[in-house]
């Protein structure tokens, strides 16, 4: 029986911030391979309290009616008690990072990602300044057995 194999991998990102929607997909599927880890789970996490991970279709309109729902849901003209006692003027960040969660957990099945075809995993920028991020990928399973 084989041991379960652990791998941690860093992916850093430049954002624009204020809703910088970032499709990962690629570059998390090249660390799974990596990692040789044939069945097991994936794991993306935000360390940060304004960005989040998600899964959507990254289609251009889809990304703009995103956009859009979480500037209705969460709105920018509105007096935030965050904002009276923190000077970086985010707390909509914030909330709308409460939204989603800074965390994400993928099945890996015959060594890839378990993702219907219309889904693409993305990281999610709302402070409102620019950012370099740096998102932890851990990944958990065994390898795949000799033949």
């Amino acid at each position: 029986m084989a041991d379960t194999k652990f791998f941690t991998e860093y992916i850093k990102i430049s954002t624009k911030g204020n809703i910088d929607i970032i499709d990962i997909t690629a570059e998390i599927s090249r660390l799974v391979d990596k990692s040789k880890i044939f069945d097991g789970v994936l794991t993306v996490f935000v360390p940060g309290a304004t960005g989040a991970v998600a899964t959507i279709e990254c289609e251009k309109g889809l990304i703009k009616d995103t956009k859009e729902m979480f500037l209705e849901l969460v709105k920018e003209n509105k007096s935030y008690y965050h904002n009276l006692s923190h000077t970086a003027g985010n707390a909509t960040a914030h909330l709308r990072a409460t939204l989603i969660g800074p965390s994400l957990t993928i099945p890996i099945t015959d060594g890839e990602l378990t993702l219907g075809v219309w889904q693409q995993v993305v990281f999610i920028d709302f402070d409102n300044r620019p950012r370099e991020r740096k998102l932890v990928v851990k990944i958990i399973g065994k390898e795949e057995k000799n033949k």
